[in-house]
C-alpha cells in the first residue's frame, strides 16, 4: 500500500514539475524581441530599429519608443496607449484603428501612413508630421497638434472636436465632414483645404490663412 502512494505521490510531482515548467516557458515565449528590443508593456526601447516589422494587434502600453523607427511597418490595431513616441518615425507606416490615447507623439514623422480610424485621444502631437497621411475617421478629440503639417493629408470625417491646433498647417487638406467643434485654429493654414460639410459650432479661426479654403467662413 505505502508503495502505491509513493508511487502516486512520484506521479503527481513530476506532473506538477512538468506543468511548471510548460508554464515558464510560455511566459518566456510570450514576448518577441526584435533588434534587441523586447516586445511588452512598459518596455523601453528608445531609437529602436523595428522598421517593415509585423507588430500588428500587439500591447505596447506605456512603452518609451522615443526616436524609434517604425517606417513602413504593420501596426494595425496596435496599442500605444501612454507610449513616448517622442522623434518617432512611422512613415509609410499602417496604423489602421492603432489605440494612441494619451501618447506622446510629438515632433514624430507620420508621413505617408495609415492612420485610418486611430484612436488618438487626448493624444500630444505638436510639431508632427502629417503630410500625406490618412486620418478618415481618426479620433483626436481633445489633442494636442499646435505648428503640425498635415499638406495633402486626407481627414474625412476625423473627429477633432476642442483641439488645440494653433500655427497648424492642413494646406491642401481633405477634410470634408470633419468635427470641429470647438477646435482652436488660432493662425492656421487652412489654404486650399476642402473642410465642407464641417460641423463648426463655436470653433475659432482667428488669424486663420483661408485662402482658397471650400467650406471655411467668409470674413471670420
Amino acid at each position: 500500500m505505502m508503495d502505491k502512494l509513493r508511487a502516486i505521490k512520484g506521479i503527481l510531482l513530476i506532473g506538477i514539475s512538468v506543468s511548471f515548467s510548460l508554464s515558464v516557458s510560455a511566459e518566456e515565449e510570450e514576448f518577441i524581441v526584435i533588434n534587441g528590443c523586447e516586445l511588452k508593456p512598459y518596455t523601453s526601447c528608445p531609437g529602436a530599429d523595428l522598421r517593415n516589422t509585423n507588430l500588428a494587434n500587439m500591447d505596447l502600453t506605456g512603452s518609451d519608443f522615443n526616436g524609434a523607427d517604425f517606417s513602413g511597418s504593420d501596426l494595425r490595431h496596435i496599442v500605444l496607449k501612454n507610449a513616448n513616441l517622442r522623434k518617432a518615425k512611422f512613415t509609410g507606416a499602417n496604423l489602421a484603428r492603432a489605440d494612441l490615447r494619451h501618447a506622446n507623439a510629438r515632433v514624430a514623422n507620420f508621413d505617408n501612413a495609415n492612420l485610418q480610424a486611430v484612436r488618438g485621444w487626448a493624444m500630444f502631437a505638436q510639431v508632427a508630421s502629417f503630410k500625406h497621411a490618412n486620418l478618415q475617421g481618426a479620433n483626436l478629440e481633445f489633442g494636442r497638434i499646435a505648428k503640425a503639417k498635415f499638406h495633402d493629408a486626407n481627414l474625412q470625417a476625423a473627429n477633432l472636436e476642442m483641439v488645440w491646433a494653433p500655427k497648424t498647417d492642413f494646406l491642401r487638406a481633405q477634410m470634408q465632414d470633419i468635427n470641429l467643434q470647438e477646435t482652436k485654429l488660432y493662425d492656421a493654414n487652412l489654404q486650399e483645404a476642402n473642410i465642407s460639410g464641417a460641423r463648426t459650432y463655436f470653433t475659432i479661426f482667428e488669424g486663420a490663412n483661408l485662402e482658397g479654403c471650400i467650406g471655411c467662413p467668409e470674413n471670420w
